[in-house]
């Protein structure tokens, strides 16, 4: 028995058309890829986009606005997909008679793109990279496909005349299928890793074009012995690319001050919206405030002290009229995230805040840019949330926050904690004098004492670094002679309260983690 030659001419159309969709994917895809690591200037769909409103009318671009308001832009860019892709299914179809009309489609859309990507302002000629490659990998993606599909080789041969002629060896659908789904891949994943770099980029030039308003409340600076100058010890203040990070956003969100807005909205009698310009637009204070993550081991480094900027919290929920009954605010990410705060903490007069910068400049993406919350004294899965977009007044019963529904406390004060950092543990130390120094915190309580214990024997006192805050950590030190031997080091510290350090152990799930933090040393 034996099968026909061609397949039915109406089988082709959707083959063809897939041909061109597929290779135009794979085009904008390594483009995308590309234009992320040079920059979003160079991405062919956002400087053909931008070519296109400089040269719209201005009816044009009011009607724009008027109908689409803030997604204007994401109308734009909708549309310009939408004319690529029919564009692609055209010249997908087209090849199937004349092979050449794809080459020199793609070839043409590529330099459209590169075109519209040097001539934009602040771009050079390593704009129009992006642009070109992704061409060259459309093209290459076009030849396969057609291949793939049994279809006649480009190269060295006229036009045909005729669809049939085109095809000789018919459309071998599974081999064709397989093709796609392997180009369809390869389409997807650098476009989708592109479009994320493109995004974070915008997001970082957005934040490099942030102006902040005079403070109207810097507070005192630090007192310059709250930091001790122990070598190996962390300093007072935490830089931003050494404080640690924990949060559940497998990408950092890429978001940028222009279409940010937070909505305070739920048990309150004036709902509101806020944008980036009216929220940097209220009085803004600085503080210098110790945050922790609730999944800190004892003597763990899930812990930094910054000095945030931001306005408070309290007046705008007393603005939107907060209702009796509320007891928690639970603020979302905008990559979804959920935090669930006491109502009773963020309003008893500490310094609550929305933050927008940290240490003198704004927030860096993966700490929350544009805005985040910061609340003294609340570990960080019930208050600092990142990326915030919207806070809900509710109650407990009402809604459980994202890690309280995987286990973890719903509400818990941050614990009387104390650190060793310097000497490591397990290290050789000299015979003799030897620096003990740390690190203790007891946010919006203080720390009123810290005490240092050397084998079994008495605790002694450590001298204190001076207090910047109630709502920072406190570095300590202690001079210790060492005997020569193994000897294992303790610490502890004592609250603003009077209440000292517990020396049960405890793991951090779920509310925390408790005891005396200890390390092994050997004097030579």
């Amino acid at each position: 028995m034996t099968s026909a030659r061609h397949d039915p001419p109406g089988v082709r159309w959707p083959a063809g058309a897939a041909i061109g969709v597929l290779s135009g994917a794979v085009a904008i895809g390594a483009a995308t890829l590309l234009a992320g690591l040079i920059g979003a200037g160079s991405s062919p769909i956002l400087a053909v986009g931008a070519a296109a409103v400089d040269a719209a009318p201005e009816w044009l671009k009011r009607f724009a606005i008027d109908t689409f308001g803030t997604d204007d832009k994401t109308a734009l860019l909708v549309g310009v997909g939408m004319v690529l892709t029919m564009a692609a299914i055209v010249l997908g179809i087209v090849s199937l008679r004349r092979p050449v009309a794809g080459m020199i489609g793609l070839i043409i859309l590529g330099t459209i793109g590169a075109v519209a990507a040097v001539t934009r302002p602040a771009t050079g000629l390593l704009a129009a990279v992006p642009s070109l490659a992704g061409m060259a990998a459309g093209l290459w993606a076009y030849v396969w496909l057609r291949g793939r599909a049994g279809l006649a080789p480009i190269v060295n041969r006229d036009d045909v005349d005729t669809v049939e002629a085109a095809l000789p060896a018919g459309l071998d659908r599974r081999r064709f299928l397989f093709g796609g789904a392997v180009v369809a891949g390869l389409a997807l994943a650098p476009g989708f890793v592109g479009e994320y770099l493109v995004r974070r980029s915008e997001a970082s030039a957005s934040r490099s074009a942030v102006r902040l308003p005079t403070v109207a409340d810097a507070g005192r600076p630090a007192p310059a012995d709250a930091d001790l100058g122990v070598p190996g010890e962390l300093p007072f203040i935490t830089p931003n690319d050494a404080f640690y990070r924990v949060d559940t956003a497998l990408f950092v969100p890429a978001v940028q001050t222009d279409g940010w807005t937070l909505t305070v909205h739920g048990m309150i009698d004036r709902p509101l919206t806020l944008n980036f310009d009216q929220l940097i637009a209220r009085p803004l204070i600085e503080r210098d405030v110790t945050l922790c993550c609730v999944s800190n081991e004892v003597g763990g480094h899930y812990i930094g002290n910054a000095r945030w900027t931001g306005t408070l919290l309290a007046p705008l929920l007393q603005e939107a009229g907060i209702q009796p009954g509320v007891t928690q605010l639970v603020s979302r990410s905008t990559d979804g995230f959920t935090t669930g705060t006491p109502a009773s903490v963020a309003l008893d007069g500490r310094d609550a805040m929305l933050v927008v910068a940290m240490n003198g400049e704004p927030l860096p993406l993966q700490h929350g840019f544009p805005v985040r919350m910061v609340i003294p004294g609340l570990y960080g899965y019930e208050s600092a949330c990142k990326w915030i977009a919207d806070i809900e007044a509710t109650t407990y019963e009402a809604y459980s926050a994202y890690w309280v529904e995987r286990g973890w406390a719903e509400r818990v004060l941050i614990k009387t904690e104390s650190r060793i950092d310097v000497p490591k543990h397990g290290a050789t130390v000299p015979e003799g004098p030897v620096t003990v120094a740390g690190i203790a915190w007891a946010q919006h309580r203080g720390i009123s004492s810290v005490d240092i214990q050397i084998d079994d024997g008495p605790w002694a006192p450590a001298r204190l670094g001076a207090e910047d805050t109630i709502d920072t950590w406190r570095q300590w030190r202690f001079e210790w002679q060492a005997a020569a031997g193994p000897h294992r080091i303790s610490v502890r510290a004592t609250d603003g309260d009077g209440v000292m350090q517990t020396s049960a152990v405890a793991p951090p799930l779920p509310s925390g983690a408790t005891g005396l933090h200890e390390i092994d040393v050997t004097a030579t």
